[in-house]
């Protein structure tokens, strides 16, 4: 699922967090720290005393920003979604048991504008629910929170139609969905489940060497329906793990673009990568409708699970900076509910829990809460903290 993915580039030296997918592992994070570098000069981005982490071989492992103060992110004003009606806060289901949700998503609009704001506004305190963000405010499609999904059984195979929306009658309180890639038909399935609840699709292109037929096979899904299509995105994580170079990314998207338009899409199409890549690379966001950035506070080790809001909102901040203020949407993040331990972040069901409150009292939207259900069919390495397969919200999927 989920490893440290590391980038160092145009001077910039942070902690990258790599994202999952079907075809996807992270980069193993080098657990040897030998030296220290401090007040390090980095691109595009202001860290007045910065500290960066190297390993033997002199590669950067991890950055901290000793000097700088924390973004401002709401107090737990936010009232998370009950279980059952056993709780007030938000708590992950045990695996395999049935999970509801009080939270009511806003209705999605017909519109398919990018979603997030030039500057994030933390939730207002003195409101009893999350406050709107600016985005919010202004009617864009996306007025809630999204949810990222994989289907696939725990033995690789593709879940059919039935067992798709088996898992969506489980997924309550999100307003989209995000895909990773068009493989196992999942474009079809899952735009069957999430539209019958009436939620918008975040559908993605994997391989972006594919995009011609990865994109017409997206074309089909719509069949001339673009209505419940919020955003595209083209490749995910791909200049981070170095699979391809940022020109390569950028012509991507302008194929994928063109195809989509003359086909009568006239929504989002963007590029997801870390938050550093982003930062490092400003053309990945100015090709984009939005800028679209993985982040997870887990992975950096320096930050306890119930500050990963301010964490990931800090980072937003700084790839809406180093993108001109365009609009910015953290496209995955959460904390595993299993795994090891990774400096202060540690890997526990109740962690996870005061993970995604974090996450939802400072966003309000404009995040993809990374994943609605554990992904049993991966596999862990060194880099993933045994941690792969259990960053999933609502427990195992019950397909």
């Amino acid at each position: 699922m989920m490893k440290a993915g590391l980038l160092c580039l145009a001077g910039l030296v942070a902690t990258a967090i790599a994202q999952p997918h079907r075809h996807h592992r992270h980069e193993a994070k080098r657990d040897v720290v030998v030296d220290v570098v401090t007040n390090t000069v980095v691109a595009y981005a202001t860290a007045p005393g910065a500290v960066v982490y190297v390993d033997g071989n002199g590669n950067p492992v991890s950055t901290s920003y000793a000097d700088e103060a924390a973004p401002t992110t709401a107090s737990a004003a936010y009232s998370a979604p009950a279980v059952e009606s056993t709780s007030s806060v938000y708590t992950s289901a045990p695996a395999s048991t049935a999970w509801s949700s009080s939270y009511v998503a806003p209705a999605p609009s017909s519109t398919t504008e990018a979603p997030a704001p030039s500057s994030y506004v933390a939730p207002d305190t003195s409101s009893s629910a999350a406050a709107s963000t600016s985005s919010a405010s202004s009617g864009s499609a996306n007025s809630g929170y999204t949810i990222s999904y994989s289907p696939y059984n725990s033995d690789n195979s593709c879940k059919d139609q039935d067992q798709v929306t088996s898992d969506f009658a489980m997924i309550t309180g999100y307003d989209m969905v995000r895909l990773y890639g068009t493989d196992c038909n999942q474009t079809v399935t899952v735009l069957n489940a999430a539209s019958a609840k009436g939620m918008k699709l975040f559908a993605g292109v994997y391989d972006i060497t594919q995009v011609a037929s990865e994109i017409q096979t997206i074309i089909d899904a719509a069949n001339g329906n673009w209505d419940s299509f919020h955003t595209v995105s083209v490749g995910n994580e791909g200049v981070n793990n170095g699979l391809y170079s940022v020109s390569d990314v950028v012509s991507a998207i302008g194929t994928a673009r063109s195809a989509l338009q003359a086909a009568g899409y006239t929504g989002s199409v963007v590029t997801v990568d870390t938050f550093v890549a982003m930062i490092a690379n400003p053309e990945l966001c100015e090709a984009s409708d939005y800028a679209a950035a993985n982040c997870h506070a887990f992975f950096d080790g320096g930050v306890a699970a119930e500050d990963a809001g301010k964490f990931v909102l800090g980072q937003a901040q700084r790839v809406s900076q180093a993108c001109g203020g365009k609009d910015t949407m953290i496209t995955e993040s959460g904390w595993p509910s299993q795994g090891d331990t990774n400096g202060m972040a540690v890997p526990s069901s109740e962690n996870q829990i005061n993970a995604i409150n974090s996450l939802r009292a400072a966003f309000s939207s404009n995040i993809v809460l990374f994943s609605a259900f554990n992904d049993l069919w991966k596999q862990n390495n060194a880099g993933t903290y045994g941690a792969e397969q259990y960053w999933g919200i609502m427990g195992n999927a019950p397909a």
